[in-house]
């Protein structure tokens, strides 16, 4: 097997052409929610699962979970994809495939997991109608059409039961290939023939558990048997299986392998089986796979096979390290798989054939080149999608790639969407923000940034710190010269020579001599572990040298949404800090939040009132405060909603010729505001769904803003960090 080394491995995801300014790229150019296809009496989860696309290219097909049928979009001008209707079904849709101006949809109809069943249907796309069905004896899982357009290809999987004898196989019935030929009309359903997979995989040979498909241009299906960490090649002309293998484990160096709210890649792991799902060949004698596990590891990775099994290539810990590089790793799956690979696309563009693997986990597609036999893919780019992508699919003749993300949050307003990338001239507009390597050779690890502050000095240099998604708080510095970002370095907070607990780091401001103020907010509202809002003074090693907690007057007030974001005017015996709390307190005026002014050389404290706008949805509060004089600040304000429904404001506040008032008094003042600068059009920009958390926000010593989104960690988001840059604002100066 070839591998690079692992200093090339990290380098290539450095200097890459995605990263030029002339090199040919994807970039999303529009994203659809799966709920807007749905009729008026329709509402609750919509999931976009596996996607396909009509002969023309100009109409998707996506399995809709959720709904219990099929979804359609217009991508005649895929840069405004449209609504295309809906299109119920009488089962659990759980694959699409097309051929020219039909739709072969499966179906599970099993009523439960021993008495296994399904069908396939006919769809015409056009007239969204069901012409014909045959039924498959077995519960479907995937399904394909031939290269020459011949034969439909289903895997029936007949599925186990993860709750019966803790998800282990065999679990009967087994599965198994099923063909159909094609014809002018449809299907030829009394031509349908079984290929046996039994006695094949060493763990269950009884129940072979087959998942996924593809077949080459020699008639021969690759069959992933994902529990049994198996593969098989089938002779569909022949019916029969004529290769067979395992999938193998493979040996991971550098990676997190402990789920602690810590990313650490220092782990090895070892032996983790691959367990791959989709599968795609790569030519007649290759085929590429995502090595998502399922019973046991999977290995984090894709892997390129020859047809004798031989393993050309593994991407090791490539996509782990993808994952940490761009803020996408989920934490939260550090034992159980990391980014997760899971789906798979190879087509060709042009001269280069490109493969796309979608990491389910991180929500990440990335792009890699494939550049023959013997030889190592080159990596060229990641893409943002949608959260959980699951299913991927090139149109090469329209020059794009669409991403199905079966996330669906109805409660948070963060959607299942399709995601429409588009090739074309550079540079690649994701990511906007990336790590450079740390003092053990692997990327910097990074997510969730809630607050932004900058250098007094150097202009383009930032430093922002992340929340309470991490066990471990960090502060970040960013080199804002550079396209994209880089983050540079980072420190952990510590409290007496050990990393801080019990912080919720929200907020950040460089002191003139080159320390930071921290503002930690609390949660009295817990149950357990209620934690206080904090003032902490920083050392720039990241070490607390002074902790100031709020006076009780204050104090009692104080509910679950607290500090959130920190400024500093002044210095010496005239510094003050002034703090964003983030929405209403006990007492306090309805719809008005506080701004809070400390005095470390007195330490007193002063209370000042801002209006808060209305939200039609959710609510509103501060997110960020930044100084641009002795007394007048910006401050983010939002409400907590994604999409059409989100709003986001930078404001400029002015306290000029207000006192703030006493702890406790009965008369607040009120600061003056106007608004500087809707965001939402500047988060619509990225062409995906309007983030919720716009949290961080800074002006550099050149003058320059720029403004940063919190991703939470990728816990139920994404994962997508937009670091924006908006140039000098009209504040008045």
């Amino acid at each position: 097997m070839m591998r690079l080394t692992r200093r090339a491995l990290l380098l290539t995801l450095l200097a890459t052409p995605a990263f030029a300014q002339d090199a040919p790229v994807f970039n999303r150019i529009a994203t659809i929610e799966a709920f807007r296809m749905l009729p008026a009496d329709r509402s609750g989860r919509s999931i976009a699962e596996i996607v396909a696309a009509s002969g023309d290219g100009n109409t998707l097909v996506y399995v809709d979970g959720g709904q219990r049928g099929l979804g359609f979009v217009d991508i005649t001008d895929p840069a405004a994809p449209r609504p295309a209707g809906f299109l119920a079904l009488d089962g659990d849709p759980t694959s699409v495939a097309t051929r020219g101006g039909r739709a072969y949809a499966v179906l599970d109809t099993s009523p439960n997991k021993t008495e296994a069943s399904g069908r396939v249907v006919v769809v015409d796309i056009a007239g969204r109608r069901q012409e014909q069905a045959c039924e498959l004896g077995g519960q479907p899982d995937a399904a394909t059409v031939s290269r020459d357009g011949r034969t439909l290809v289903i895997v029936i999987e007949n599925e186990r039961d993860e709750q019966r004898d803790n998800g282990r196989i065999p679990q009967l019935p087994p599965g198994n290939l099923t063909t159909i030929p094609l014809t002018a009309t449809g299907i030829d359903c009394a031509a349908l023939r079984r290929v046996d997979l039994t006695g094949l995989a060493a763990v269950a040979p009884t129940d072979p558990e087959p998942e996924f498909a593809d077949v080459n241009g020699r008639g021969e299906a690759v069959v992933t048997l994902q529990e049994n960490n198996h593969l098989a090649i089938v002779n569909l002309a022949e019916g029969r299986v004529v290769a067979h293998f395992s999938a193998g484990t493979v040996d991971l160096d550098q990676v997190d392998g402990r789920r602690d709210n810590v990313i650490r890649p220092t782990q090895r792991l070892a032996g983790l089986v691959r367990e791959p799902d989709a599968v795609r060949w790569l030519d007649n004698e290759r085929f590429v796979t995502a090595n998502e596990g399922d019973m046991v590891t999977g290995s984090r990775g894709f892997t390129i096979f020859r047809r004798d099994g031989s393993v050309e290539w593994d991407s090791g810990n490539l996509l782990d390290h993808l994952a940490i590089r761009l803020g996408h790793y989920p934490e939260a799956r550090s034992g159980s798989r990391g980014n997760e690979p899971e789906g798979v696309e190879v087509a060709q563009f042009g001269d280069r054939r490109l493969i796309f693997v979608g990491s389910e986990r991180a929500s990440l597609v990335s792009v890699w080149q494939d550049r023959g036999p013997g030889q190592a893919p080159a990596f060229l780019q990641a893409l943002p999608v949608g959260v959980a992508p699951e299913g991927l699919l090139a149109i090469p003749a329209r020059g794009l790639l669409v991403v199905a993300g079966e996330g669906d949050n109805p409660q948070t307003g963060l959607r299942s969407t399709l995601t429409i990338h588009r090739l074309g001239a550079g540079p690649a507009a994701y990511p906007t923000l990336l790590s450079e390597n740390g003092a053990q050779g692997t990327p910097i690890p990074w997510g969730a940034l809630s607050g932004l502050t900058a250098d007094r000095s150097r202009p383009g240099q930032l430093h922002a710190v992340t929340d309470s998604v991490y066990a471990e708080a960090q502060i970040l510095t960013i080199d804002a010269t550079a396209t994209p970002a880089r983050i540079t370095r980072s420190v952990t907070v510590t409290r007496n020579g050990a990393p801080a607990e019990n912080l919720d780091i929200e907020g950040i401001a460089m002191r003139a001599d080159g320390s930071f103020w921290l503002a930690s907010e609390g949660n009295p509202e817990r149950a357990r572990n209620k934690t206080a809002n904090l003032l902490l003074r920083v050392a720039a090693s990241g070490a607390i040298e002074e902790e100031i907690a709020l006076p009780e007057a204050l104090a009692g007030t104080a509910l679950r949404f607290g500090f959130e974001g920190v400024t500093v005017t002044g210095e010496g015996a005239d510094e003050a800090v002034w703090i964003a709390v983030q929405r209403p307190w006990t007492g306090a005026p309805a719809g008005h939040a506080m701004i809070l002014r400390y005095l470390p050389a007195t330490r007193a404290w002063g209370v000042l009132h801002i209006a808060l706008d209305r939200s039609p949805a959710g609510w509103m509060g501060l997110s960020e405060i930044t100084a641009i004089g002795p007394d007048r600040f910006v401050v983010i304000e939002r409400n907590n909603q994604w999409g059409e429904a989100a709003i986001k404001r930078l404001v400029l506040v002015s306290v000029a010729g207000l006192t703030p008032a006493e702890p406790g008094a009965a008369q607040v003042p009120v600061v003056a505001r106007r608004l500087l600068r809707d965001m939402v059009p500047d988060l619509a920009a990225a062409r995906g769904v309007v983030q919720e958390k716009l949290e961080g926000f800074t002006i550099d010593a050149a003058g320059n803003a720029f403004a940063v989104t919190d991703n939470d960690g990728v816990q139920g988001t994404s994962g997508e960090t937009q670091f924006l840059r908006l140039g000098r604002l009209p504040t008045g100066d």
